[in-house]
């Protein structure tokens, strides 16, 4: 924030009426068991309101929203021998985003704290939720009807309608978002003029207009069509981050290319990167040798596109990943599935962050009818390969692509798995597994079909397939279904 930015910040807030629940002014006082009281307030009136943010403002007349300064340091304020700001920030539970600035205007000195709005659950401070009741703070638990209230906001919040950038003029918003970018990935000419340009980022709901000629700029915007991600604070670290370790394990990274622009705008360059770094094996033709990709590159493109959309953006502190070992690229996302993995290839797909999901299809980086995961299943049989591994780990989702393996080198885990994933691609395409489709599946000789066979009872016994109940062919013709059909 600069100081432009700052006066017209002061200019709003002191415009507003005297008993605005998340804002706070004061003149001195900055004791700091009230100080962190009082970001607890806000974060949670600003949540009740629907505030992109909540202010505390030193320098400004309680009563009469005069500019008279305040001597408050908060910079230069510790407690013991920690420094104030962080000691607050460890205090705070869950942590939340607080920003202080110092500016001074017709010379006095004023101080603003800038907090974030709580976000799934209340803001508590050392171990109690607070919360503003007119003018004053007050334990969140002493009024219920206000934490009932709170609660139902939670509940219906969504990542896409938050602010990332707010009370930002027309020239600075055409500086943040990729606003060619935009119209060219919706197939939309561009508009003559600025007004032309702003109205449609509006129509979309990349922005708001905030009013007095300010703007907001909202999390949709920003993570689609961010210029550059590290702009927009909250949105930092869910760039995409690409890391390609030395072997099979994480002892070395050889090289990490942290994303720098929104998904869309740099969705195809990311996966265009992300398959030049991928490992290549020497294919022998009629006459020549030539290098081919371990990975099918269509597999690569819908498990990114499905790690940035599918994402809990709700969870701080990391993002989605592309890790690139030798024997296997592991994609990954913060956040649980909506839907169990196993029925990733046939159920629609459902996601947390349906504006997202819905504009990303528009612009078409992802699929309209949940067929990217059938595409991934697909590619990754014609290239032989060993069946993907959706799992959950650690609260994230993880897809895992294994390179080349002869079937005599898949253990009993990845057979299973084969045969389930092949059982369902065959069932969703209309037809049935058999012996003889498991066995072109997984390289087996015809002879060998006592092996296939073995595979095919190993995965009902995991409750995985069944066999289906019409005919009575011999175990060599019988064909089989998944579990849930």
């Amino acid at each position: 924030m600069n100081q432009k930015e700052f006066e017209h910040l002061i200019h709003l807030l002191v415009s507003l009426p005297k008993e605005t629940e998340w804002i706070e002014f004061k003149h001195n006082n900055h004791e700091s068991q009230d100080i962190g009281e009082y970001l607890s307030a806000l974060a949670n009136s600003a949540a009740l309101h629907r505030q992109p943010w909540g202010y505390i403002v030193w320098g400004i007349e309680d009563g009469s929203h005069k500019i008279i300064g305040t001597d408050f340091k908060p910079r230069h304020s510790k407690i013991g021998n920690e420094e104030l700001e962080n000691w607050l920030a460890v205090q705070l539970e869950p942590r939340i985003d607080f920003k202080i600035f110092e500016f001074s205007i017709e010379g006095k000195a004023l101080v603003v704290f800038q907090v974030q709005p709580a976000n799934l659950i209340p803001v508590r401070f050392r171990g109690f939720e607070y919360i503003r009741i007119g003018s004053y703070k007050k334990k969140l638990s002493d009024h219920p009807e206000k934490e009932r209230a709170i609660w139902a906001i939670f509940n219906e919040s969504r990542f896409e309608t938050g602010i990332a950038a707010h009370g930002i003029t027309e020239d600075r918003v055409l500086e943040l978002l990729d606003y060619p970018g935009y119209f060219r990935l919706t197939s939309q000419p561009l508009p003559e003029n600025r007004s032309g340009i702003i109205s449609k980022l509006e129509s979309d709901k990349l922005i708001v207009n905030h009013g007095h000629e300010r703007f907001d700029v909202t999390n949709l915007g920003a993570i689609l069509f961010a210029v550059r991600l590290s702009s927009f604070d909250r949105l930092s670290r869910k760039a995409l981050r690409v890391v390609i370790y030395k072997g099979s394990n994480r002892i070395e990274a050889v090289k990490e290319q942290p994303g720098g622009r929104g998904y869309a705008i740099g969705f195809e360059g990311a996966v265009s990167w992300i398959n030049d770094q991928l490992p290549q094996n020497e294919h022998i033709g009629q006459a020549l040798r030539t290098e081919v990709r371990m990975f099918p590159q269509i597999a690569i493109r819908e498990l990114v596109a499905n790690a940035l959309i599918h994402q809990d953006f709700n969870i701080s502190g990391s993002g989605p990943m592309v890790e690139i070992f030798s024997d296997r690229v592991e994609i990954s996302n913060p956040g649980t599935p909506l839907i169990d993995p196993l029925r990733f290839i046939d159920e629609p797909p459902r996601s947390r962050n349906e504006d997202l999901a819905s504009l990303m299809r528009r612009m078409h980086i992802c699929e309209e009818r949940g067929s990217g995961i059938d595409k991934v299943i697909t590619a990754i049989e014609e290239f032989q390969l060993p069946a993907p591994d959706f799992r959950v780990a650690g609260g994230s989702m993880v897809a895992v692509l294994l390179g080349p393996r002869n079937f005599s080198r898949m253990d009993r885990e990845e057979r299973i798995r084969a045969c389930y994933q092949h059982t369902v691609m065959m069932y969703v395409s209309g037809k049935r597994m058999k012996n003889e489709s498991l066995r072109k599946r997984l390289g087996i000789k015809d002879e060998s079909y006592p092996l296939a066979s073995r595979i095919i009872s190993d995965t009902i016994n995991s409750d995985l397939i069944k066999r289906h109940s019409e005919g009575n062919e011999s175990l060599r013709n019988a064909s089989y279904v998944p579990f849930w059909a």
